[in-house]
């Protein structure tokens, strides 16, 4: 099968680094737990939260986020059962090079890497059949164009996994690799050739 994987509180918890940039630049303080949408609201401009977003994607902080215990065992087996991985990003393509260091650096195999702002299109135009994803926009969109939606339980997505029954969701890796089994099936299959 082929499986597109998000990065930012897909792979490593990435609201300590956001949060840590919001409360640097602006005194800010957005506790992960109080997270109940998946956009920051409040005293801030979406431009002012954009550039702490961007900052967060720059070589110091990309290197040193640190992957959700089991995320890279998990995708390391998917791999080598078979199954296509797809790396993709909500990041400016000025990130790549820097985003390939560092899924090199934790050791994750991956087929491609993709940095865009609009995922769901490129797993359309390749195939995905599994999105593992932290956004209720991107999940609830991969559902509804045929994709298996799957997360890591966050604050901001826990109403869409409560309302749609469509989306593989566990309390980390761990469980979303036993909840996906059945989909991925036991053997994983070939390889396709990248599209």
């Amino acid at each position: 099968m082929r499986i597109g994987i998000d990065i930012d509180s897909t792979l490593h918890h990435y609201w300590d680094h956001l949060s840590e940039v919001l409360r640097r630049r602006h005194g800010v303080d957005l506790p992960y737990e109080d997270q109940h949408t998946w956009h920051v609201t409040g005293a801030l401009s979406p431009e002012a939260v954009s550039a702490c977003v961007l900052e967060t994607h720059t070589e110091e902080w990309v290197l040193k986020g640190e992957p959700y215990e089991g995320a890279v065992d998990t995708v390391r087996a998917w791999h080598e059962a078979g199954h296509f991985i797809h790396i993709t990003s909500h990041r400016s393509t000025d990130s790549h090079a820097v985003t390939t260091r560092w899924l090199e650096q934790i050791g994750l195999p991956f087929d491609e890497l993709y940095c865009s702002y609009d995922k769901i299109t490129r797993c359309l135009e390749i195939g995905i059949d599994v999105l593992v994803d932290d956004s209720p926009v991107n999940l609830a969109r991969a559902a509804d164009a045929g994709m298996t939606g799957a997360t890591i339980v966050h604050p901001w997505n826990r109403e869409l996994i409560a309302a749609d029954p469509r989306i593989v969701h566990a309390a980390d890796w761990a469980g979303l690799a036993t909840e996906l089994a059945p989909v991925l099936g036991a053997t994983g299959g070939e390889k396709e050739a990248a599209a």
